[in-house]
């Protein structure tokens, strides 16, 4: 293995500039912040199919086509539907806001009239994780990837 690897020369004494350079490499603060989601693409089986369940089932709108793929989003996140093979286990899964518990309980009587895939069915509106404050509910599009819907702070 290499010595410098654990900031030392030969393993001697450490090698302080080494040392140094990389404390200030933990510690410096990039000079940006993230902003609201442009875009993200995800592999599916049949993108015009799934384009429509985005449409129908999140209010999504189409935003364009490309060869083997569409888009769709709203004004806060566009999502890129590839031909391909999906793979669900690669994201986990992926959040989206919403307002309020008032619309968070719509949201979810709307899924279940257009029988989407919830997860715990029965009760499904529940805490993000064990003692969180946020409160979610979970679904599954046409490839299987998870998605939820979640307020902060479950009011």
């Amino acid at each position: 293995m290499d010595d410098r690897a654990w900031g030392t020369k030969n393993n001697d004494l450490p090698d302080f500039n080494f040392l140094t350079s990389s404390l200030r490499c933990l510690f410096m603060k990039p000079p940006f912040t993230l902003g609201v989601v442009g875009h993200f693409g995800v592999a599916v089986r049949n993108p015009k199919q799934s384009a429509q369940w985005f449409q129908r089932v999140l209010g999504l709108r189409k935003e364009f086509e490309f060869e083997d793929g569409v888009a769709v989003g709203n004004e806060n996140v566009t999502i890129v539907l590839f031909k391909g093979r999906p793979s669900p286990e690669t994201i986990g899964h992926m959040s989206f806001h919403l307002p309020d518990m008032a619309t968070l309980r719509k949201a979810l009587a709307y899924l279940k009239k257009h029988d989407v895939d919830l997860e715990d069915p029965g009760d499904e509106i529940g805490p993000e994780a064990p003692g969180s404050p946020h409160m979610g509910l979970w679904l599954h599009d046409l490839d299987g990837y998870r998605w939820e819907l979640s307020v902060e702070g479950g009011k």
